[in-house]
């Protein structure tokens, strides 16, 4: 579907400043709102919400249903009456510029060790009822998320608790095994829907507050889910494995100019002929579930969809695997069909072939167009703003690039001198410079990372793809959000045809 020429900033929640070491739905959530609305924007893009695992990654999530809870607000919790507010009154210090996960997640967790007692006895009969339709109307996902992460922390000093090394009845969901450890993990079970309801009632009520100041959410969902989580537990069937429940096969990309040996990203390998026997059932129930959180979805590594690389998982790269064709058309005429409009981006970078165009063509997704990879060695490059279809999203950069103060300062003199004679500037003001080539170009869309407004280098980078761990951390503090940022922006807005449309 074509989307309005519009603008907005890319910004996960983690990123937002507060003192409780990582950025959440509270206070600093509804003043970004403000902020994008006094700047004259109407797009919001995170990324995926669900509940990190190993490296903090939110591409490698328990769930592809579940929230994070390290994203819940405790002043919210507070303010619901779901924590007293003593359990808030002596927060200790930690890093305002970056989150310090390993913190993050003792503190909070000790501090959410509270509420649903708390919750039981001073919650509302109204909160009570709320909790109780939650947890029935969320059922399909719900109970066996809340079962997994209850048994995943019962298994953790095991082999990090993945979920095949536990004992064979219950890795096996056998079912006198999983009436046996529901009943005897009732209590972390209650915790963990306990969770779940109170991170989707904050979330909904802040995307409801963007909604109303026509802030659209850009959602992000991975076309791959993580194999130890409670989807691939839950759904063996539904995977390549083996029968002791290991991958058989696992995703990732060969080798290419950036990788002699490829990416092996670990992930398992969808049976795609059996999903489509019942109409892609799992992920119809995916993306109506992503479709109530956010209002746009990027659907993450789109040519996966057309042909997606196989590696075998006993290889410890990517280079030996093969292309197998993926669900094509077949795929997105049944979501559509079910689903109706699919207000999807395609996330369409690397090695793209005809066919995954024609596929993303043929319904009409908006692919995304990325200004730093414009400069390079190939002169007229697809990426350069002139070469444009409208039907487009345009970024400096996404969270897997440098900053564009630091992508320019790492460039070699020939890139450099390339950016400067296309953009006519001396490249003094390089990130707002793309910025406003980005706004200036015809794509429907521009949305633009956060770091890039604040001209940051690259110790502010989000992610650098390949490596395990050490990102995902950047924060950033209330004073550098300025009101200089609010101005240059909204002129922007304004001189390039993005500005919000009224209502009547």
């Amino acid at each position: 579907m074509r989307f309005s020429r519009s603008c907005g900033i890319l910004l996960h929640p983690t990123s937002l400043p507060g003192r409780y070491g990582v950025g959440d739905l509270g206070k600093a959530a509804y003043q970004f709102v403000d902020f994008l609305t006094a700047a004259k924007q109407s797009l919001w893009q995170i990324l995926p919400l669900g509940p990190t695992g190993y490296g903090d990654s939110p591409y490698q999530c328990f769930s592809a249903f579940a929230g994070n809870p390290m994203l819940i607000s405790p002043d919210k919790m507070v303010e619901a009456g779901y924590l007293p507010a003593t359990a808030v009154a002596d927060v200790p210090d930690s890093p305002a510029h970056r989150v310090d996960y390993g913190w993050v997640i003792a503190y909070k967790n000790k501090l959410f060790d509270q509420a649903p007692a708390h919750f039981q006895a001073h919650g509302a009969p109204e909160q009570q009822a709320a909790f109780t339709q939650f947890c029935q109307d969320n059922a399909a996902w719900l109970d066996d998320f809340a079962l997994f992460m209850a048994l995943k922390m019962q298994h953790m000093p095991q082999d990090g608790g993945v979920w095949n090394t536990w004992p064979q009845a219950i890795a096996h969901r056998e079912p006198a095994a999983m009436a046996q450890w529901m009943d005897e993990k009732a209590a972390e079970i209650n915790r963990h829907k306990f969770l779940q309801f109170v991170f989707f009632e904050q979330w909904l009520a802040l995307k409801a507050y963007a909604n109303e100041r026509g802030i659209r959410i850009i959602g992000d969902v991975p076309i791959f889910v993580a194999y130890d989580s409670a989807d691939v537990w839950a759904n063996p069937d539904l995977f390549y494995l083996n029968d002791d429940g290991s991958p058989a096969v696992i995703a990732g990309v060969p080798p290419d100019y950036f990788s002699e040996t490829g990416q092996r990203w670990g992930n398992p390998l969808y049976r795609w002929p059996v999903m489509a026997e019942d109409d892609y059932a799992w992920w119809q129930d995916r993306l109506r579930a992503v479709l109530a959180q956010v209002d746009v979805v990027r659907l993450d590594h789109f040519r996966g969809f057309e042909a997606y690389w196989e590696i075998p998982a006993e290889e410890e790269t990517a280079v030996v695997g093969e292309w197998i064709t993926g669900p094509g058309q077949a795929f997105f005429q049944a979501m559509q069909e079910k689903l109706s409009d699919l207000p999807i981006i395609a996330e369409d970078l690397g090695v793209i072939t005809t066919e995954v165009e024609a596929l993303r063509d043929a319904f009409g997704f908006p692919g995304m167009k990325i200004l730093q990879f414009a400069f390079g060695g190939e002169k007229n490059s697809n990426f350069l703003p002139h070469n444009f279809t409208h039907n487009a999203v345009v970024y400096t950069g996404t969270h897997d690039n440098e900053t564009t103060t630091g992508w320019y300062q790492n460039a070699s003199p020939s890139e450099q001198d390339h950016v400067r004679r296309y953009l006519a500037s001396d490249g003094h003001d390089i990130a707002w410079d793309l910025i406003r080539l980005a706004f200036s170009s015809v794509a429907d869309m521009a949305v633009i990372p956060l770091q890039d407004h604040m001209k940051l280098d690259n110790s502010a980078r989000m992610n650098y793809p390949g490596k395990a761990s050490g990102y995902w951390q950047w924060r950033f503090t209330p004073e550098t959000l300025t009101d200089e940022i609010s101005y240059r922006l909204a002129e922007l807005t304004a001189l390039y045809g993005r500005l919000p449309k009224t209502k009547d």
